[in-house]
């Protein structure tokens, strides 16, 4: 029997998941998603296009592939249709290839307007929220309120609805008025419910199992990066869901030992889209140059990323965590313009030095020790393999990879599906 192999990233997401998840889907007879929500943004380049998927796995572009959405999901199904139009648009085939589980959770037009509201409320200490309300729909999940996929199938679901509605309503009396139509969004809202009831809808933790003992290859595929863990992150600057491996357990129903091989994506430097602590920033022109050279926007947001050097201590964390067995590092390209670059080694703080991280990142004060790297200050564009990269490069890569501990089998050197090294 196969194991289920994880693909999650490392940092505070963005890693570059989506293209990775593509180039190895070829060697898998199915793609998972196993948590989060449509405020994922996984980018892919291929044929001169450039794709981006919110909540659809990232195997989808892959002819023979099943796709799976797994119970740990949040679905809103206007984000999801509007997707799907876009996919049929491009030509891809779908309609037999794409599965949700039934247990997955649903996003009510009601909770993006709570997600507004309480962020609006915040001012502030916002979090940093995508207002795609996917916090208020943990929280129903979590709350025991919610409404899930399967409830589309049942006589009642209207009356569901409503209920969930009704007290959506109470809850918003507590904040200040925003505007919000919910009319129109209701009116969406179902109408978006057919193109879901159009879809296989599946017992996840069944359909999963059963593909691992026909011996399937399944490749779970995470949203956000480790350190947005509700956990085991930044909290209270987290996403609402187990962004780490445990949380594939969880999202799609499978026992611990089924997991195989966990491929941890981080970028040769780090950045991060919201608020919330990032002890190695660069809030200067070196960062500045990062995101203008790195094209640092969210793929969901537009947002800019805040962007600095690499850091080790939080890569041991999640590294860790996952039980990473394998690291494929992406953006490496990004540094071609660099005289210098450099990397945390470790953390100072509470008048000590360590590769710990405290308990508490919003509150501590670190300051991170760097080693200084020189740059290779050429293009890797045509490079294919390890040996052909820049002796400044391989140093850099070599010298990560004893601090981490782990292999670095595979370095992506550009957002097309061609240029990537594997080792």
């Amino acid at each position: 029997m196969h194991k289920i192999d994880v693909i999650l990233g490392l940092q505070w997401g963005d890693e570059g998941k989506g293209k990775i998840v593509d180039y190895l889907a070829t060697g898998y007879d199915m793609v998972a998603r196993f948590q989060g929500g449509p405020n994922a943004g996984h980018t892919l380049k291929f044929g001169g296009n450039k794709y981006v998927l919110h909540t659809v796995p990232s195997g989808i572009f892959r002819e023979n592939l099943n796709n799976l959405i797994g119970n740990g999901v949040v679905l809103d199904p206007v984000t999801f249709q509007r997707e799907l139009r876009n996919l049929e648009q491009s030509g891809v085939d779908f309609s037999r290839r794409l599965f949700v589980s039934r247990k997955a959770h649903l996003i009510l037009p009601t909770h993006r307007w709570l997600d507004a509201a309480s962020e609006a409320h915040k001012g502030k200490a916002k979090i940093g929220s995508t207002l795609k309300g996917i916090g208020p729909t943990y929280m129903d999940k979590t709350g025991r309120n919610g409404l899930r996929i399967g409830d589309v199938e049942s006589p009642n679901f209207r009356e569901q609805y409503e209920a969930l509605k009704t007290k959506h309503l109470e809850l918003l009396k507590i904040y200040a008025p925003i505007d919000f139509d919910l009319e129109t969004a209701e009116q969406d809202w179902f109408e978006s419910l057919a193109t879901l009831r159009k879809l296989p809808l599946v017992d996840s933790e069944y359909f999963v199992n059963d593909a691992l003992s026909n011996g399937k290859k399944i490749l779970a595929e995470g949203a956000q990066g480790s350190m947005l863990d509700i956990d085991f992150g930044t909290y209270p600057f987290v996403t609402s869901s187990n962004t780490v491996t445990a949380g594939v357990c969880t999202g799609l129903g499978v026992a611990p030992q089924k997991i195989g091989r966990v491929i941890g994506i981080t970028k040769a430097y780090c950045t991060r889209v919201g608020s919330g602590p990032f002890p190695t920033e660069l809030d200067n022109e070196t960062g500045e140059l990062l995101r203008k050279e790195g094209m640092e926007f969210g793929a969901t947001t537009g947002r800019p990323r805040r962007c600095g050097w690499i850091d080790i201590p939080q890569l041991r964390y999640t590294m860790l965590i996952n039980g990473v067995t394998e690291i494929c590092m992406t953006k490496i390209d990004v540094l071609n313009i660099f005289e210098e670059i450099a990397a945390a080694t470790h953390y100072q703080y509470g008048g000590k030095t360590t590769i710990q991280l405290p308990f508490d990142l919003c509150q501590t004060d670190v300051k991170p020790l760097f080693k200084n790297y020189k740059g290779w200050n050429s293009s890797l564009d045509d490079i294919r393999n390890f040996e052909n990269l820049p002796s400044e490069a391989r140093a850099y890569l070599d010298e990560l990879e004893q601090m981490l501990g782990v292999p670095i089998k595979m370095i992506s050197t550009g957002p097309e599906r061609e240029k990537l090294i594997v080792r």
